[in-house]
């Protein structure tokens, strides 16, 4: 880029610019699936936009780690209902297969019970029916009607609610007919489990709340719509890794003219006659617009960025007392070997399901059992990890930091009882192979994410802490403030973020669209 084009980038939102800003200037905070998303339709809909990024590359969440020859996603590797992605290359007048080799997965994800009995998680209807079988043939006839329930909440839950932004009261109360068919009162467990008698099975089609911060046993029976989105439209993983999909989004920023900042962490979103007139930086440089988007912990955002005065709904009393998502333990490692017997997803449940997640939802205690997801993404793309070498990382539900737990002293030996079930189950001799290791935290997901009290997701996905009553996308107190991300409406998960982008695009005023979207 020019450098007189690019120092005038840069002063035009300096703190020595003090001119009135254009009704059309965006800034979001953070860059990941969702801030990434708002900012491609934003800058189509003609917005001038500047994303700002605490980290030194984009993704959030979704950060890379290249270490050594290996390639580790720090976050989201289930892709699921690939066409949202697509609709921003084709905002942006581009293929996404251009730039992205998805590759569908089967099966889904391999479920491993305690006693060995594993599960083939597919969307291949007849594999699914035998698998049922196998485990309980008399749940078959409940499998089909589960099924179909799940397809009606896919319908009336995420092709008619989620991409509608609720932000009055009535919009609850027109969605109302369609939580009442859905049974939202009820939780995904107690749905599942009219139509399975079978423990495990009960398992197997009730954890994928589990994948966006919510318990099964408390969460709303809305989710079951999960089931229906992976059936329609399979579970894909990334040639390269997910971080490819973030690269390739950052691509169409760059093509639009939206700059991304690093390492510019937002100090405090700059407010008069309640209203945004932009953010100061952690260095203390102002940068001036009339609509900040966050991409931040919705939560984080309220509680710290934004001044308690400013705020008559998410008070600081509000904030601290919402039902927080889990958090999560995750070791990332590679080894000097091969498991070829390991898929790429594979869940590993253990002896204790209920009991375990109210440890980690309601009591906060972190057990010395656990429940995981192994990730072994070499098993479809081998450049992951050098040659003959397997990329891995394991994940672990945990509580949130209210637990008091000192992640700084207990890391170590909570990774190790991970590793030596790990050895006994299915990477037997792993301890001598491995080559890379390292781990993230609850603490981690506070220091480094700004996460509400270490929380994954956000706020728990309970049907009082959704739709309407979730975090709006718009603010309900700040002229120009909005949210978008896990944290917002409708939700944690890669089709929520980005639901949740857009969203956005029908809260935020119309612009003239420009040739030239650059600062």
């Amino acid at each position: 880029m020019d450098t007189q084009v690019d120092r005038f980038k840069i002063s035009y939102l300096s703190n020595e610019d003090q001119s009135h800003p254009e009704h059309s200037r965006a800034i979001v905070i953070g860059s990941g699936f969702g801030g990434l998303a708002a900012a491609i339709r934003l800058a189509v809909k003609g917005y001038e936009v500047t994303v700002l990024e605490k980290l030194d590359s984009p993704g959030g969440r979704a950060y890379v780690h290249r270490r050594n020859g290996y390639t580790f996603d720090a976050g989201p590797t289930i892709i699921t209902a690939p066409f949202l992605l697509e609709e921003l290359w084709t905002l942006c007048g581009k293929k996404m297969s251009d730039d992205i080799d998805l590759r569908l997965m089967d099966p889904f994800y391999q479920v491993r019970f305690n006693d060995g009995k594993i599960f083939n998680y597919t969307g291949d209807p007849e594999k699914m029916r035998a698998e049922v079988a196998k485990f309980s043939p008399r749940d078959l006839p409940g499998y089909e009607k589960f099924l179909k329930e799940a397809e009606k909440c896919y319908k009336l839950g995420f092709e008619d609610l989620s991409a509608v932004a609720f932000t009055k009261f009535t919009d609850l109360l027109k969605a109302l007919p369609s939580m009442i068919k859905m049974k939202a009162w009820e939780s995904i467990y107690t749905l599942v489990a009219r139509y399975f008698k079978d423990p495990q099975l009960r398992q197997v089609m009730s954890f994928h709340p589990l994948l966006i911060g919510g318990n099964p046993f408390s969460v709303t029976a809305v989710y079951a719509l999960i089931n229906s989105l992976e059936r329609k439209w399979g579970v894909h993983s990334v040639m390269g890794g997910t971080g490819e999909l973030i690269r390739g989004m950052a691509k169409l920023l760059d093509g639009l003219g939206v700059k991304i900042r690093y390492k510019s962490q937002v100090d405090k979103i700059n407010i008069s006659d309640n209203k945004v007139t932009g953010v100061t930086l952690q260095d203390g440089q102002i940068l001036y617009a009339d609509h900040v988007v966050s991409n931040a912990d919705s939560a984080w955002t309220y509680r710290y960025l934004v001044e308690e005065k400013y705020r008559k709904h998410w008070t600081n009393k509000k904030v601290e007392n919402g039902r927080y998502s889990m958090s999560l333990f995750v070791w990332y490692f590679g080894v000097k070997r091969q498991y070829p017997e390991v898929p790429h997803h594979m869940m590993l449940l253990g002896d204790r399901y209920e009991s375990l997640l109210t440890d980690i939802f309601k009591k906060h205690h972190l057990a010395k059992d656990f429940s995981l997801y192994l990730h072994r993404p070499t098993a479809t793309d081998p450049s992951m990890a050098p040659n003959g070498h397997d990329t891995f990382y394991v994940l672990s539900p945990v509580p949130h930091l209210d637990s008091g737990v000192n992640w700084q002293t207990e890391m170590e030996s909570y990774r190790t009882s991970i590793q030596a079930y790990l050895e006994q189950t299915v990477l037997p001799g792993l301890g001598e192979h491995i080559t890379e290791s390292f781990c993230m935290t609850p603490q981690d997901f506070k220091d480094n994410l700004l996460s509400f009290k270490g929380a994954a997701f956000g706020l728990e996905p309970l049907l009082l802490q959704s739709a309407w009553f979730r975090p709006h996308n718009i603010s309900e107190d700040i002229q120009g403030l909005y949210m978008v991300g896990a944290s917002t409406h409708p939700g944690a998960g890669i089709p929520g973020v980005l639901s949740s982008a857009k969203a956005l695009e029908s809260v935020m005023p119309a612009v003239q669209k420009r040739s030239n979207h650059a600062f």
